[in-house]
C-alpha cells in the first residue's frame, strides 16, 4: 500500500515544527551571550568609573575580535548538517572536530598576539590614562579565555549541524550563572577587582568549552569518529570559512562607518545612535535564530539530496522572516515612548532617536528576509557568493552614509542609509535564492 503524498498544509506544519524546535533554543543561547558583558558591567561598575571605562574598552576589543571568527560556527553548522543529511554520522562528527581543532589553533594565535600588544592596542583605542591600566589588565587575562570562546563557537556549530540547539542553550545558561557567581566571588570576595572579573569570565568560558567537548567526544566515540587533528580537514575548514570571514569583516565595517558618521553629527546623535544600535542588535538576535534554523535544516536537506524539501523549507522560512519582521516592527513603534526613557532623560537624545526608530521599525520585514536568506545560503555552503554580495553592499552603503553630514537629515538619514544597506542585501540574496544556484546536493559542496 502506497503512502498518500503530504498535503501543502502538512508540509508547512512539518517545517514549522522544525523551525520552532531549532530557532527558539537558538534565540535563548544568542541572548545569553550579551548577558556575559552585562553581568561584568554591573559588577565592575561598582568598583569605580576608571574600572568601568577600562572594561568598556577591553570588552569592546574582545567582542569585536571574537565576532570576526563567528564563521567557525556558521561554516561548521553547514558542513556537519550536510553529512547528517547524507546519513554519515561519523563523517559529520569528524568534520566538526576539524572545526574545533581550527578554532583552537586560531585561539592560540590570537592570544599570542593580544597578550604582548595589549598596551599598544588599548592606547590605539584612546583609553584615558586612568582607564588604560584596568583595560590592559582585563584584556590580558580575558584573552586567555579566547581559545575556549572560539571552541565554543565551533562546537556550537557542530551541535547545530546535528540539529541540536537545546544543548547550546543549556550550556549558555550555565555559563552565564557561573560567570556571574565567579565575578562576584573574585571581584569582591577575593578582592581582586577588575582582574577578578576577567578571571571569572575566562574560567566560565573554559568551563563552557569543556562542556561542549564532553558532548562532542561522547558523540565521536558512539559513532567511531576519530578525535585526532587532520591537517587536510582543518585546511578544508579554513578554506570554507574564509569567504564567511570576508562577509563578517564587511558587515563590521558597515557598523563602524555608521558609528563614525553618527559621531560627526554631534553628541546627542551619537548617544541616540548607540541606543538604537543596541535595540537593532537585540532584534537581530531574534531574526538570527530563524537563520540558524535555516543553516541546519537546509544543510540537512541538501546532504540528503532532497532539493524539493530544501526549496519548500526556504520558502517557509522566508514567510517566517517576513512575519517576524512585521511583528518586531510593530513592537518597536509601540514601545518607542517607553523604550527611550529607559536609556536617557535627555530630550535632545530622545528627539534624535524617535524618528530614526521609526525607520528601524519599517525596515524590519526586510531584515527578516535578509537574515533568513543569509542562513539558507550559509546552510547551502554558498560562502563565496555571500562574501561578494556583502562587499557590494559595503560599496553601496559607504558613500551614501558618508554624505549624510553633508546633505543633512541627521540620524534619521543615517538609519535610512542602514535601511538601504539591508535592502541591497535583500536584493542580492533574493536573486541568488531565486536562481537556484545555491542548491548543490551531496555530503560535501
Amino acid at each position: 500500500m502506497t503512502q498518500a503524498p503530504s498535503t501543502p498544509k502538512a508540509v508547512r506544519r512539518r517545517h514549522d515544527r522544525e523551525i520552532i524546535a531549532l530557532a527558539v533554543p537558538a534565540f535563548g543561547a544568542l541572548v545569553a551571550e550579551p548577558l556575559f558583558v552585562m553581568a561584568d558591567t554591573a559588577i565592575v561598575g561598582h568598583l569605580g568609573t576608571a574600572q568601568l571605562a577600562g572594561l568598556g574598552v577591553a570588552s569592546a576589543l574582545l567582542m569585536t575580535g571574537v565576532s570576526i571568527f563567528v564563521f567557525l560556527a556558521y561554516a561548521t553548522t553547514a558542513a556537519v548538517a550536510r553529512r547528517v543529511g547524507a546519513g554519515d554520522m561519523p563523517s559529520a562528527i569528524r568534520q566538526g572536530m576539524d572545526g574545533i581543532w581550527l578554532a583552537l589553533l586560531i585561539g592560540v594565535a590570537v592570544v599570542a598576539v593580544i597578550v604582548p600588544t595589549a598596551p599598544a592596542v588599548v592606547d590605539l583605542f584612546g583609553a584615558s590614562a586612568t582607564a588604560a591600566p584596568h583595560a590592559i589588565t582585563y584584556l590580558r587575562i580575558s584573552a586567555l579565555g579566547i581559545p575556549a570562546m572560539l571552541i565554543v563557537l565551533a562546537a556550537t556549530g557542530v551541535l547545530r549541524g546535528l540539529q541540536d540547539t537545546k544543548t547550546p542553550l543549556y550550556v549558555a545558561i550555565a555559563g552565564f550563572v557561573a560567570n556571574a557567581l565567579l565575578n562576584l566571588g573574585l571581584v569582591y570576595g577575593a578582592g581582586l577587582g577588575i582582574a577578578g572579573s576577567a578571571w571569572g569570565t575566562a574560567i566560565a568560558q573554559i568551563g563552557m568549552a569543556v562542556a561542549y567537548l564532553v558532548v562532542v567526544v561522547r558523540g565521536a566515540r558512539r559513532h567511531g569518529a576519530s578525535l585526532r587533528p587532520d591537517a587536510a580537514g582543518i585546511r578544508a575548514c579554513a578554506q570554507a570559512g574564509a569567504p564567511l570571514l570576508v562577509r563578517t569583516l564587511s558587515l563590521r565595517a558597515i557598523l563602524m562607518i555608521a558609528t563614525a558618521v553618527a559621531a560627526r553629527l554631534g553628541d546627542a546623535d551619537i548617544a541616540a545612535h548607540q541606543i538604537i544600535l543596541t535595540l537593532w542588535s537585540l532584534l537581530a538576535f531574534a531574526l538570527d535564530a530563524i537563520a540558524i534554523a535555516g543553516q541546519a535544516i537546509i544543510g540537512r536537506y541538501l546532504g540528503a539530496g532532497d532539493t524539493q524539501g530544501a526549496r519548500e523549507a526556504c520558502r517557509r522560512m522566508v514567510q517566517w522572516g517576513i512575519a517576524s519582521g512585521f511583528a518586531l516592527g510593530l513592537l518597536v513603534v509601540a514601545a518607542r515612548p517607553v523604550f527611550l526613557p529607559l536609556f536617557t532623560s535627555d530630550a535632545n537624545v530622545q528627539d534624535a532617536a524617535f524618528a530614526a526608530l521609526l525607520v528601524v521599525a519599517v525596515s524590519q520585514p526586510v531584515s527578516g528576509i535578509v537574515f533568513v536568506l543569509d542562513g539558507v545560503l550559509m546552510g547551502a555552503g554558498d560562502g563565496p557568493y555571500l562574501a561578494w554580495a556583502m562587499l557590494a553592499t559595503l560599496a553601496v552603503f559607504t558613500p551614501v552614509a558618508l554624505l549624510v553630514p553633508t546633505f543633512g537629515g541627521g540620524l534619521t538619514a543615517l538609519w535610512g542609509a542602514m535601511a538601504l544597506m539591508m535592502s541591497v542585501r535583500m536584493i542580492t540574496l533574493w536573486l541568488r535564492a531565486r536562481s537556484g544556484r545555491w542548491i548543490v546536493t551531496g555530503a560535501t559542496r
